[in-house]
């Protein structure tokens, strides 16, 4: 019979991608590794197979996570537009004790490893995809709600908002004005409630 592993998978994992996030994948040694998943090297490699495999993992935590968020506040929403409005006002509160990083994991890790390992790259714009077809679907069902011009572009409204998402991120992480972050955030929420059809 075989022996269950003495470990908690999830829990490994989920310390995995909070010390990727953090560190990011070049930075993150072995050592950082045992340390925060509480594992022995043996451990390690039998539990993930390798540190690349380990990391590759923790990148579909991070993204499963993100998709899950965002479909959470667009799955029968009375209003799309609203749904999304109120996501980028709810990123306007991001402070560095919420998580380990304010920033995306997924663009800083594709600013990082670039062409250096395509793998992994090829892994963080699939997701990247994922979250730009999401966002896609979801102005295309305001739009057929009636909710933007008929001559709208899902998918490049889906491109602004990816981009206000993920430069929220990033100005979460170097912003020291909470209000200032508040503004910038509502700033661009507004920004997309004016698309509305009849604005």
């Amino acid at each position: 019979m075989s022996r269950e592993p003495a470990y908690d998978r999830d829990a490994a994992l989920d310390a995995a991608m909070a010390l990727f996030w953090v560190k990011g994948y070049t930075a993150t040694s072995l050592k950082d590794l045992e340390k925060a998943l509480k594992m022995r090297p043996g451990s390690i490699y039998a539990a993930f197979q390798s540190k690349e495999a380990l990391f590759r993992e923790a990148l579909d935590l991070y993204a499963e996570r993100a998709q899950v968020q965002l479909m959470r506040r667009l799955a029968n929403a009375p209003s799309v537009l609203n749904a999304m409005h109120d996501y980028l006002v709810s990123l306007g509160g991001l402070v560095p004790c919420n998580s380990p990083s304010t920033a995306c994991m997924l663009v800083k890790s594709l600013l990082e490893i670039q062409s250096n390992h395509p793998a992994l790259r090829g892994v963080v714009l699939t997701h990247l995809d994922t979250l730009l077809k999401l966002l896609t679907a979801g102005f295309a069902a305001a739009g057929a709600a009636g909710e933007l011009p008929p001559d709208a572009d899902p998918a490049r409204l889906a491109r602004r908002m990816q981009t206000y998402i993920f430069g929220l991120k990033i100005q979460a992480q170097c912003e020291t004005d909470p209000e200032a972050m508040q503004r910038l955030a509502q700033d661009l929420a507004d920004e997309i409630s004016t698309l509305r059809h009849g604005n």
